[in-house]
């Protein structure tokens, strides 16, 4: 009984043993485990140029000079001048930080390195810096090249001075500080750097010397929106689109979500058989992807249309009736996959950088008026208002807490956002009583939008009575015909 076990050991530590003299025999190497698995694309396989990146004008003038610096880094040595070290690509999700990196490295032509934070975090505790080392290594080999690490704050948060962190994350930052301070700028390594959350990364990082250059990478404004339809609408056949209906419709929507609506609108062309790509397909994809797909089996009872209808049309009549607010684009009753029973669509003429108290008073109050309308017409309230008293309540504590547009607490901050990239997560910064003031104010000034918006629909009632017969004739009625029923209406009058 005690032969058998040991037996069995030794039989396994023999074939252990030949194993590992073979492997090294071969000239294996049998720490492989530690190499960085960094992919190397060669020079003709990096297609993406400056070119293909679109409505970010201002990053990509920063990084042309590390690309002129590749290219010719002679005049740059001459003064005495090196190359920045890194360069941190900071801003929201589907903003193309890793397009514009790998665009960097095809106008210059050089080797470019792609690599995850997430894949520097091994089980292992010294396995990441052994992928650090490993990197920068080759990177040395292959200079001039980029190296670009996406998500860079998996490995590059905030040390904690708490004992029993996380051994293994902090010894892999503490190698790539210590890479990026021992090679020499002037070979032509460049790293580059992309996250959403650059107020949770390490300070040494983001000293000088280290990420040199910080880079934002904003939501594309009306213009930007425009030259990055056209880019993604040259790969798609297509006729007669018009991009200004379609940019402005999509404020606020990155370059990602621009090039899923142009593949949506795409695919929406073939499904109905035609060849080209048109503006009423782009105009459908935007809804599709805001509000989702219509949900053609979704039927409603006449009395839940009806009121559906009223609720909508009181939304764009309060929206049309106010001053300092954007127009009307379309209002439909036909149920979306998204929940939405209904929406009205308010397009602004041009880019709104700046928003007065009145224009985003007016803002709580268009979204106030579907359940006023409810209130007047049919004297009882359902659920269809809950995403607007949501968005009401959002714009009206953010008023106060934020915007300092409350003359009880005039331009206190009460409220600070973090994660500004990544949605916001806000955070009171006051006390218990005062958390409860602010709570009567955002109930005062919802109130005031509210009646706001009764009183318009009670001066209007003929008009809205006109306005909703018409829609639920037609289900989907455009911002025009819209306004041809109220001039209509005031003429009469």
């Amino acid at each position: 009984m005690w032969v058998l076990p040991g037996l069995i050991f030794y039989m396994l530590w023999r074939q252990a043993s030949r194993s590992i003299q073979a492997r090294m025999g071969s000239g294996g190497n049998f720490l492989s485990f530690g190499s960085s698995g960094a992919k190397i694309y060669a020079d003709s396989d990096v297609k993406t140029t400056f070119a293909d990146v679109a409505g970010q004008d201002e990053a990509k003038e920063a990084l042309t000079e590390i690309v002129d610096f590749l290219h010719s880094p002679s005049k740059y040595a001459e003064i005495g001048a090196s190359l920045p070290k890194g360069a941190l690509l900071v801003g929201p999700p589907g903003t193309g930080k890793t397009l514009i990196a790998r665009a960097v490295a095809g106008e210059a032509k050089v080797p470019f390195f792609a690599m995850s934070g997430s894949e520097f975090v091994q089980m292992f505790v010294g396995m990441g810096a052994a992928k650090v080392r490993d990197l920068f290594k080759q990177a040395g080999e292959k200079a001039p090249c980029i190296i670009f690490i996406d998500e860079i704050d998996a490995i590059g948060k905030r040390r904690d001075t708490a004992i029993g962190g996380n051994d293994e994350r902090e010894q892999t930052l503490n190698q790539l500080l210590t890479e990026m301070d021992g090679f020499d700028g002037r070979k032509g390594v460049v790293i580059l750097a992309a996250t959403n959350r650059p107020e949770s990364l390490d300070k040494a990082l983001l000293r000088p010397g280290r990420f040199d250059r910080r880079i934002q990478m904003e939501l594309p404004d009306l213009e930007g929106r425009k030259a990055i339809l056209k880019v993604h609408l040259a790969r798609v056949k297509h006729e007669s689109v018009d991009l200004s209906i379609v940019a402005q419709a999509t404020a606020g929507s990155s370059g990602a979500e621009l090039a899923n609506i142009v593949n949506e609108a795409a695919l929406r062309a073939v499904r109905q058989g035609r060849r080209k790509v048109t503006t009423a397909d782009l105009e459908e994809s935007v809804e599709t992807v805001m509000a989702g797909a219509q949900k053609k089996n979704k039927v409603l009872s006449g009395e839940e249309k009806r009121i559906v209808a009223y609720h909508e049309i009181g939304h764009a009549l309060v929206a049309a009736m106010q001053t300092a607010s954007a127009p009307v684009h379309k209002i439909t009753i036909i149920p979306r996959t998204s929940g939405a029973l209904g929406y009205t669509m308010q397009v602004d003429e041009g880019e709104q950088v700046l928003l007065s108290r009145e224009n985003l008073f007016n803002r709580i109050a268009t979204l106030t008026g579907g359940r006023s309308a409810e209130e007047l017409v049919f004297g009882s309230i359902t659920t269809g208002a809950s995403n607007d008293i949501e968005q009401a309540t959002k714009l009206a504590r953010a008023m106060v807490t934020r915007f300092g547009m409350s003359e009880k607490y005039d331009m206190m901050g009460l409220e600070t956002v973090n994660n500004a990239y990544l949605g916001g997560d806000n955070a009171l910064t006051c006390s218990s009583e005062t958390a409860a003031e602010i709570d009567n104010e955002v109930l005062r000034i919802v109130r005031e939008a509210h009646e706001k918006a009764r009183g318009i629909l009670s001066a209007h009632r003929a008009l809205l009575d006109e306005a909703a017969a018409f829609l639920l004739e037609r289900e989907t009625i455009t911002g025009e015909e819209f306004m041809r029923i109220l001039r209509k209406c005031e003429s009469v009058g």
